[in-house]
This record gives structure tokens, C-alpha cells and sequence, in this order.
């Protein structure tokens, strides 16, 4: 949609020639707009039912970890700073999503790995585009910049992968939303479990802002993952639902994403994985399922449980195994995608992925095994329950 179907020519006041502020809306102006506003809504229904009819037709696949793939530049703290933030005051290497700024050429080729691997759907390196997660570095004012300018190497990488491949098949960008680094079920002094070290209010004024940038930036799916605190999540969706009510336009498609944080079958906020779900339920998400924490190996009964509760459909991106003594991820490609295959022919999953520690090559043995294997299917509602 051109943006320029809403500039709207300042009036002139013939008799003193000065500028005035005053829109005109003229007939032709309103047709235009409406116009424009249907083929906004009309383009966006089209493609939740683009991916919801892919969907009923084969397995998605994800891409995989960002952070691992961007360990295998070996960046120093000057290739994090860049020219820009050259002078920062604070330390900046480790801030993965500034790289969208100061090195998007290292995340849009990290992004083209992936689809060349067989990724149907890309996420931003968005994790912690917050206002809150970024104050870590003192650089709150750079939230909306950040998401925007991650959606636009997402989108980058697409066409350069597109301008090689005219025939692939539609690619999806996913704006992803990490769970923050503050808790609003658990209190970070264990001398005061009352206290939070922020606000439900404030979580949603954070969330908004990254929403708005990924919105902006161009995103086709809102991704909430990783979440290990169902609290943050719901303030996420009340972000998310909020914004595009408040907007006018019609709600992306939303994907949600809990960890299970250890053998117990809980989130680390202390919920079972039906509880979890029935607690994010009413948000009609495109998908639900988990990521991190866990390896395919460990996390296959929780997926299991998931595809046999959930009315929508089921996502999962695990780990590459659980990490060594040295913090380092061990399983092979081939290992990875033994599991996935196991689940996608007891019909567990719709969407499949990899977390920390995987790469392009853990997806690309994915997507060539899951490429033939018919996905799940909804489950059928009765319709007077």
C-alpha cells in the first residue's frame, strides 16, 4: 500500500497566502482513504487465511537460533558500537539486537542462511527491543528504532532469497517478543517476596512500544515466546490486542510460545502446561506451543499433551539438546531432526523449529524431513459445549 494515498495538501489562504494547518478532507480524499483502509484490512485477513490454509497443508518450519549463529562472527565491543554508538558510555558487546542497527549486514545474511536452509517463517532479532530489557545498556530511546530496523532486515533478506528464488514458496516474517528481564508473578528480593520490580502498566507501555516498531517495520505475525512467566505474556497480548484496537486496524496473527523450565512440567512461575494454556486461551492465537529450556528429547511429552489440549495450532522449537559443562549445545543436525520427525508423524506438531544452539544446519535437516509428513489437524468443537 503506498504511503502516499494519505498525504493530504496543506490549504492556502488566497487573500493573506499563508499556511494554515487546516486538512481539508475532500470528497475525492474520503474515497481514497476508505479505499486504502479496506485494502489494509482486506490485505491482512488475506494473509491470516494465507497462513492458516498453508498451515492445513504441510508442516511450517521456523528458522533457528540467532545468537549462536552471531557467536560465529566473533564480534568485538567496537563491531557492536559502530560508528553511531562509538562514544556509548556503557558496554554494549552482547546486545544482540543493536547488531540490527550498527550490523545489519550480519543479521540480514544470518536471516538469508536460514531461508536458504528451508525456513518458512523468520523471526526479527527482536528478543529484548524493550524499553525495559534495554535499559540494561541505557538505551530505552532506542526500542522503536530497533524493532523497525530488524523487521527491515528480515524483509531484506527475503528479497535478496526471492530474487534467487522467484518460484519458493510465501515467506513469513515473525516479529518476536521476548519475556523481559523482570518478573510481575516473582519477586527478584527473596526478602520481600511482595515486591515487583515492575509494574503490570508499565509492561504493557513497553510491549506497545516494541509492537508499534514491528507493526511499523512490517512484520506479518507477533510472535510472544519464550515465556516462562504467564503474567508477562498476558500483558503482552493485552498489549498487542490494545494497540491494534486502539489503531483501527485489524489484529496480525498471534503466536505464543511458553518454556518449560525443568523436568517438573511447569513454567518457572509455577504452571502446569494445561494451565498455561488455558490462561492464554482467550487470546485465539494462530498457534501455541514451547521453546528453550529443553531439548527435543526431554520436551516431547509436554508436546505431546499440548497437541491433545489445544484448538489452535501447535508450534515447537526446541534446544539442540541441553547445553554441556561448558555451556555449549551438542546435538547434531541429524539428531535434532530425528526427534522433530518422530513428532510430525504422530501428528504433535504444525510448526517446528529450533532455539539456542541450533542453526541452518539443524533446519535444513528439518525442513527436508518434515516436507512430505501431512501436519495435524484442528481438532473438531462441538459446537453446543
Amino acid at each position: 500500500m503506498q504511503a502516499d494515498l494519505f498525504i493530504v495538501q496543506p490549504a492556502f489562504r488566497k487573500e493573506k497566502k499563508e499556511l494554515i494547518n487546516d486538512t481539508i478532507y475532500t470528497p475525492h480524499f474520503l474515497i481514497v482513504l476508505l479505499v486504502s483502509l479496506f485494502s489494509f484490512g482486506y490485505m491482512h485477513k488475506n494473509l491470516f487465511m494465507s497462513i492458516q490454509e498453508t498451515l492445513k497443508k504441510r508442516i511450517l518450519v521456523i528458522d533457528g537460533a540467532m545468537g549462536t549463529m552471531i557467536q560465529r562472527h566473533k564480534l568485538t565491543e567496537a563491531d557492536y558500537r559502530g560508528t553511531r554508538f562509538a562514544e556509548w558510555p556503557s558496554d554494549l558487546k552482547g546486545n544482540n539486537d543493536l547488531l540490527c542497527i550498527t550490523q545489519p549486514a550480519i543479521v540480514t545474511g544470518i536471516h538469508l542462511q536460514y531461508l536458504e536452509a528451508g525456513a518458512d517463517i523468520i523471526e526479527t532479532n527482536t528478543f529484548s527491543s524493550t524499553s525495559i530489557a534495554m535499559a540494561d545498556y541505557d538505551m530505552q530511546s532506542l526500542a522503536y528504532e530497533l524493532n523497525v530496523a530488524a523487521a527491515k532486515c528480515v524483509q531484506e533478506a527475503i528479497k535478496q532469497y526471492q530474487s534467487k528464488h522467484p518460484n519458493a514458496t510465501e515467506k513469513y516474517i515473525a516479529g518476536s517478543i521476548g519475556p523481559l528481564n523482570k518478573t510481575l508473578s516473582l519477586s527478584p528480593d527473596v526478602n520481600n517476596p511482595g515486591f515487583r520490580a515492575v509494574t503490570f502498566d508499565e509492561v504493557v507501555i513497553a510491549y506497545t512500544e516494541q509492537i508499534k516498531g514491528l507493526v511499523d517495520g512490517g512484520v506479518d505475525v507477533i510472535l510472544i515466546e519464550t515465556i516462562f512467566d504467564t503474567l508477562n505474556a498476558k500483558a503482552a497480548i493485552f498489549a498487542v490486542k490494545e494497540y491494534f484496537r486502539k489503531e483501527g486496524k485489524p489484529e496480525l496473527p498471534m503466536m505464543i510460545s511458553g518454556t518449560i523450565t525443568d523436568a517438573s512440567g511447569r513454567t518457572l512461575s509455577g504452571q502446569t502446561l494445561s494451565a498455561f494454556y488455558t490462561s492464554i486461551e482467550h487470546a485465539k492465537p494462530l498457534s501455541v506451543g514451547l521453546n528453550c529450556a529443553l531439548g527435543a528429547q526431554e520436551m516431547r511429552s509436554h508436546i505431546e499433551e499440548l497437541s491433545q489440549i489445544a484448538i489452535c495450532y501447535t508450534s515447537a522449537y526446541p534446544n539442540a539438546g541441553l547445553p554441556n559443562a561448558m555451556g555449549e549445545y551438542d546435538e547434531e543436525p541429524h539428531q535434532t531432526a530425528h526427534f522433530i520427525e518422530e513428532w510430525a508423524k504422530n501428528k504433535f506438531v504444525n510448526i517446528v523449529g529450533g532455539c539456542c544452539g541450533t542453526t541452518p544446519e539443524h533446519i535444513k535437516h528439518m525442513a527436508d524431513i518434515v516436507k512430505n509428513i501431512t501436519p495435524r489437524s484442528l481438532p473438531i468443537l462441538d459446537p453446543t459445549i
